[in-house]
């Protein structure tokens, strides 16, 4: 796995959590960022500060809802439980290195241990 499989898994994150909202509006929000904030679909994990600020001017408090959804779908990806608590103040793109730094440490950790696996073999 890569850089790039992160990117895949935040954009499959982003867009199933869209699709929550019912398939023509997951289009129109991609329509509306594409247009208005000049984000296209598959530039949104390079891009992710301007999404979320998008997000944020198109949903207001609601954006909060979507962040957290999308968050929960890529710890899925990555094979990790999204854990986050009330009372503290939910920041999408500071979750979002977490989430990349938690998928590279386990790169490492896999790529290590099939090193292992062929020096033992």
């Amino acid at each position: 796995m890569s850089r790039r499989d992160f990117e895949k898994f935040l954009l499959e994150a982003v867009d199933e959590s869209l699709a929550s909202l019912g398939e023509s509006s997951k289009q129109a929000i991609y329509f509306h960022i594409e247009r208005s904030f000049n984000i296209k679909k598959k530039e949104i994990p390079y891009k992710i500060k301007t999404f979320a600020k998008a997000i944020e001017k198109m949903f207001g408090l609601g954006a909060n809802f979507l962040e957290i959804l999308v968050m929960k779908k890529l710890y899925e990806k990555i094979g990790e439980v999204f854990e986050w608590h009330e009372s503290t103040e939910f920041e999408f793109t500071g979750h979002v290195k977490v989430a990349k730094r938690v998928f590279r440490e386990k790169e490492r950790n896999r790529t290590t241990e099939d090193l292992v696996k062929c020096q033992e073999s």
